[in-house]
């Protein structure tokens, strides 16, 4: 589960998503074609962005409250943390995707008005993201080194955010892996070079955090801590790696780059080597992916929250020919509850490792989760026929997005997606049409506004998965049959 220390909402919500058939294209009341369903997605989710980006951002610099009251017009005063503020990235990306589909399958004049805005609105973000950005030395398993990452709290200027805190706690390597996802998206769709020079240093310093001590049997005992002052090990912080060392893995296949990374020989010694960056990203993907399912896959077929059950919270040493390392902690319980997003990261991680593999345990594990998440997270509702119910307490909204990505990117290989995929459109034009206001939704998107306009406060990552959401279902409705 995501543990940052930020309020975390109390109240439990259910989201209702009605179909008037199961084949997961429709549109609410207007179900229209395909083009004209994706049109209406890409307009709402720019609508959607557009509004947030003058609500919830504040002066030059970007500061993002957590929250904004459409209602009341107050801004809180409490600043979101970078994963929130990485979701108003994850949006545009997804509306950039979304137009450049449309040129390629729809209305291309979408793409020609829109795009270049929303690249220089990306830009802005991202050089935006420096004042949560700060410097530290950190030992890991392999070396000491020296790194500049992304905190959790924004600093008051930019490469000066407090990455330490209590115990190396104030960075964790999942804000940095969505980070990498969404610089990674941005370089596919501009062709910036900083993008990708950005994801990689994070990516190695993601990497760097993977316990590669070895176990009685010589094999690496695996898994990626929360952060680096953490010893347990999370289905979020493993997980969401996947899909973009497949995507690093691509951009390098045919070419002769190297990767020079360290690694744990038998006799404990730190060594080095090198090898072609397209074989190490794929390699790794793999490696991760099977950590993720051999430790946190339920009976159930959907994923658990963490590793847990040391005798200890502290991070351990050791030393090796006179120098300090961080030593292995044994983790002996698997600890719940499923979230969504932990199984949508490997679904989309499933989906990734067989497009480029070809291996069908990969697509066998992404038609299996897709079946028992759906079973899992989305419940029938009683009291209307034909719809299903989502967990919308603390941050699933956002989470819900999540697994909602994970079944567009299987769906190519497993056309049984397409019912879970409707649900989520029905949910967002049920919510629009019934109860936006002033170019927000509500948490609730069937149940709609609290009638105390006070108590009407929308979190700035939920306004911007909903676009999010959208922006990707414009996609998926022009790309679904070619």
């Amino acid at each position: 589960m995501k543990k940052i220390v930020i309020t975390i909402l109390c109240f439990l919500f259910v989201i209702s998503a009605c179909s008037d058939s199961d084949d997961g294209s429709g549109s609410g009341e207007k179900p229209g074609t395909a083009a004209t369903l994706a049109e209406q997605n890409i307009l709402r989710a720019m609508e959607i962005v557009d509004n947030a980006v003058e609500c919830y951002f504040e002066g030059a610099g970007m500061k993002m409250a957590r929250y904004y009251n459409p209602y009341t017009g107050l801004r809180s005063e409490e600043v979101g943390s970078v994963w929130m503020y990485t979701s108003s990235i994850e949006a545009v990306n997804a509306i950039l995707h979304g137009l450049k589909a449309h040129k390629e399958l729809g209305n291309a004049e979408l793409y020609n008005k829109h795009f270049i805005r929303y690249t220089e609105l990306l830009q802005t973000l991202y050089e935006n993201a420096a004042y949560y950005k700060g410097t530290y030395i950190l030992t890991s398993y392999t070396q000491t080194k020296q790194w500049s990452v992304y905190a959790v709290p924004r600093g008051g200027d930019k490469g000066h955010a407090d990455v330490v805190g209590d115990k190396n706690k104030n960075n964790v390597y999942d804000d940095q892996q969505w980070l990498i996802r969404e610089l990674l998206e941005a370089y596919k769709l501009t062709g910036k070079a900083d993008y990708l020079t950005e994801a990689e240093y994070l990516t190695d310093y993601v990497l760097d955090g993977w316990d590669c001590t070895l176990d009685n049997n010589g094999k690496e005992n695996g898994g990626i801590t929360w952060g680096p002052g953490y010893v347990t090990m999370h289905s979020c912080s493993n997980g969401p790696i996947v899909s973009p060392l497949v995507w690093l893995h691509e951009l390098y296949k045919g070419k002769n780059d190297e990767i020079t990374y360290r690694y744990i020989a038998a006799d404990k010694s730190r060594k080095t080597a090198s090898v072609k960056k397209s074989d190490y990203y794929l390699e790794f993907a793999k490696k991760v992916y099977e950590y993720q399912k051999s430790h946190l896959l339920r009976p159930d077929g959907v994923y658990d929250d963490m590793m847990g059950g040391c005798s200890s919270g502290d991070v351990l040493y050791e030393t090796i020919d006179g120098r300090k390392y961080r030593a292995h902690t044994q983790l002996r319980d698997r600890v719940g509850p499923a979230i969504s997003y932990n199984s949508g990261t490997m679904l989309s991680g499933a989906a990734d490792l067989y497009r480029v593999t070809g291996d069908n345990g990969y697509l066998d594990d992404a038609k299996k989760l897709t079946d028992a998440s759906f079973s899992h997270f989305a419940k029938a509702e009683p009291s209307k026929p034909g719809c299903y119910t989502y967990d919308i307490n603390g941050f699933s909204n956002w989470f819900n997005g999540v697994l909602m990505r994970g079944y567009v990117d299987v769906y190519p290989s497993y056309k049984n997606a397409a019912t879970a995929i409707g649900s989520f459109q029905k949910n967002l034009d049920y919510g629009y049409e019934n109860f936006a206001y002033k170019s927000f939704l509500p948490t609730n998107l069937l149940v709609g506004w609290s009638r105390d306009k006070g108590n009407n406060k929308s979190e700035a990552m939920f306004t911007f998965a909903y676009a999010a959401e959208y922006a990707t279902l414009a996609r998926y409705e022009l790309e679904k049959e070619n």
